[in-house]
Order: C-alpha cells, then structure tokens, then sequence
C-alpha cells in the first residue's frame, strides 16, 4: 500500500504531463535549479541556451502564481524544495524511405513536476523550537 504524503500548506506545486522532449535533457536542467530560490531560478532559466528551459519556465512560474494566488505566499521567499522528472509515452511515427521501406521515429515524451516552498515558514518554526 502506498502512503500519500501529507500536504504541507506551505507548498505549492505545478506538473507538467507530456512535455515533448527527452527526459535525460530536462533533467539537465531541472539538476541545476534544484534547491534555489524563485528569483534566481528565473534568471538561470532566462539565460541558459537549452530549449528545455522553456517548458521549465513555464512550470516555475505556474507554481508561483499557485502559491501566491491559492495560498498568498510571497514568491520572494519561495525555494525549490522538489523539482523531478519522470519519462513519458514514446510516440512512433514510420518514415517512408527508398524501395518501399520504413524507418522507425521515437518521440519522446516526459512528465515535470516541481515543488516550492515557502522559507519563512521554516525560519519560522526554527526559532518557536529553539525558544521552547
């Protein structure tokens, strides 16, 4: 049997199914914003010259507006706390080649989620145990 995880109301996260690209090139990515904050993600993201952080972008800006719409967190103080990726469904396609035969053609596929936290929760909690 599997355990849920309990939500933590200080998360906020965004997924991403079926994103068209290989998962060994997002997770190229996805390694090297793993564990930085909000503002700092964007920039990396902004300047890298990888066609995946495109779709990446986009999922780290989803997963701000979740957490400052749904939960009003302040995205200055949100961290990537999780950021995975998981492959997706292989699409075939057959290419027509010379004398009548086919070339096989696999696109690949790949699910992103990522999870951010808020920080100052932490802080937070930090010093309401170490007062106790």
């Amino acid at each position: 049997m599997i355990k849920k995880r309990k939500k933590n109301p200080y998360e906020a996260s965004a997924s991403g199914f079926y994103i068209s690209m290989s998962a060994h090139k997002a997770r190229r990515i996805i390694d090297q914003i793993r564990g930085r904050s909000y503002e700092e993600t964007l920039m990396i993201l902004e300047l890298m010259p990888y066609r995946a952080c495109y779709p990446i972008f986009k999922l780290v800006y989803s997963a701000a507006a979740n957490a400052s719409h749904n939960m009003g967190l302040n995205e200055a103080s949100l961290v990537i706390s999780k950021a995975e990726v998981n492959e997706g469904a292989t699409m075939k396609k057959f290419k027509p080649r010379a004398r009548g035969r086919s070339y096989l053609i696999k696109r690949q596929t790949c699910h992103i989620s990522i999870v951010l936290e808020d920080i100052s929760y932490e802080e937070y909690e930090e010093d309401f145990l170490r007062r106790i």
